[in-house]
């Protein structure tokens, strides 16, 4: 009875020490999005006035029709729309070839290519910064969308090539090879069994290429120098006030930013949470 009741003590404490990191977690995240949210509904001079965490009294509009008016946000997340859903279909698209050919097929040097694709995951983007700038120019693709989508298709292959991999190799064998012996080459086994089955893990990958993607501000800040070729986490930045202050605005433009990504993850959650922990469970 008292190791029952010992052990038991032990399980309620290391459940109030969970919850109370979880807790403490939540709050420091919602912190600053609570702010985001107060400042977007209230004016510029009610914000100096009353600081950033009071509340609206009464919620104005004002900021999000001066984002889309005279931001022009519309321009930006155009931009930022088809740069994020080309690299991100082009990436995925690529990392399915990769990851049949890893996974399924046998070929000489495999195992170093695939290494040395992976490895590209371990590079930071900063160590490539110059080297893509002055190709870039040199092919006349500076200040272009197409710049953006190479570059990230390039930096979204790896991930990609490690998951799909990874995901072709637990599938049956024989699977590939009834296929075979019904006519089937490699190409409708890929289109017909593979991708279909590969569902939970494209839906996931699509989920990270969306997300790492639209938030990215670095390449368009280093690659983009026009203002309508710009994407919204510049557009944000180019948002000035009278005196160069334009929280409001600059709030309202954040939070319409989030709202594809928000969106994507609530219809895509219950595939992105299965395509995580895909393999880790054997049947």
């Amino acid at each position: 009875m008292k190791y029952s009741a010992s052990s038991h003590h032990s399980q309620l404490m290391y459940r109030i020490i969970i919850y109370g990191f979880v807790v403490i977690f939540c709050f420091l995240f919602l912190v600053p999005v609570y702010g985001a949210f107060t400042t977007a509904f209230r004016l510029n001079r009610d914000i100096i006035s009353d600081g950033f965490w009071a509340l609206p009294n009464p919620p104005v509009l004002d900021n999000f029709i001066t984002a889309f008016v005279q931001g022009r946000i519309q321009i930006f997340l155009g931009n930022t729309v088809v740069v994020t859903i080309l690299a991100s279909l082009l990436s995925i698209c690529l990392g399915c070839l990769t990851g049949y050919a890893f996974g399924k097929l046998k070929f000489r040097f495999s195992t170093w290519l695939y290494l040395l694709i992976i490895a590209g995951m371990f590079f930071p983007p900063q160590t490539v910064l110059i080297p893509l700038f002055r190709l870039f120019n040199f092919l006349n693709l500076l200040d272009s969308l197409a710049a953006l989508v190479i570059v990230h298709v390039g930096f979204g292959l790896p991930i990609c090539t490690l998951m799909l991999t990874s995901f072709f190799r637990d599938i049956p064998d024989e699977l590939r090879s009834s296929a075979k012996m019904d006519g089937c080459n490699d190409w409708i086994i890929l289109g017909l069994i593979m991708i279909p089955l590969a569902k939970p893990a494209l839906t996931a990958l699509m989920i990270l290429q969306f997300t790492w993607i639209w938030n990215d501000f670095l390449w368009p800040l280093v690659l983009i120098k026009t203002s309508t070729k710009m994407t919204i986490q510049m557009g944000v930045m180019q948002l000035r006030g009278q005196y160069g202050l334009a929280w409001g605005s600059q709030a309202a433009a954040c939070l319409v930013a989030t709202i594809p990504t928000l969106l994507v993850f609530l219809f895509m959650q219950k595939y992105f949470i299965k395509g995580l922990v895909m393999g880790a469970v054997k049947e």
